[in-house]
């Protein structure tokens, strides 16, 4: 199985498992079940900071141009083996070059989930208090589920 045929059936079967539910649509009833999405801020938050550790130590341990005192040990191997006329320097140096392109893709991925679902959190809990706020009756309490399934019918 290819890696693309593989990719598409994973992606269809989590866009099923996804799907919002639709059960009260048309009927007298609210929606509900299992089928609707749900995200807690808490889990936002948790996956954004795992994301930004995994940044920092991705950063930290995946420098290949670091050798073993900070000196570059990788690039001056490839110097090295270069000058005294190895192949394998020039291959040294396209795989150290290749490793570098690869972990700044990986960090900057890090860093674009960490953003956005910090981004993501901050959004959920001002979209949450403005519903609050226009679900609330006049006295400011909050409006009973039954009040609120009649606007449904």
């Amino acid at each position: 199985m290819s890696f693309e045929e593989e990719w598409n059936g994973l992606r269809a079967e989590a866009t099923t498992r996804m799907r919002l539910n639709e059960a009260g649509k048309g009927s007298s009833g609210g929606g509900g079940g299992s089928g609707d999405l749900i995200v807690h801020q808490d889990d936002l938050g948790r996956v954004g900071h795992e994301a930004f550790l995994l940044h920092d130590r991705l950063k930290k341990a995946g420098d290949m141009t670091r050798g073993a005192k900070d000196d570059g040990s990788t690039a001056k191997a490839a110097s090295l083996l270069t000058t005294h006329h190895f192949t394998l320097g020039g291959a040294l140096t396209t795989m150290a070059m290749t490793w570098n392109d690869q972990l700044k893709t990986l960090l900057q991925a890090c860093a674009h989930i960490s953003n956005h679902l910090d981004y993501s959190k901050k959004s959920q809990a001002h979209t949450d208090a403005k519903i609050a706020t226009d679900m609330a009756r006049r006295d400011g309490t909050a409006m009973p589920v039954s009040e609120i399934s009649k606007y449904y019918k």
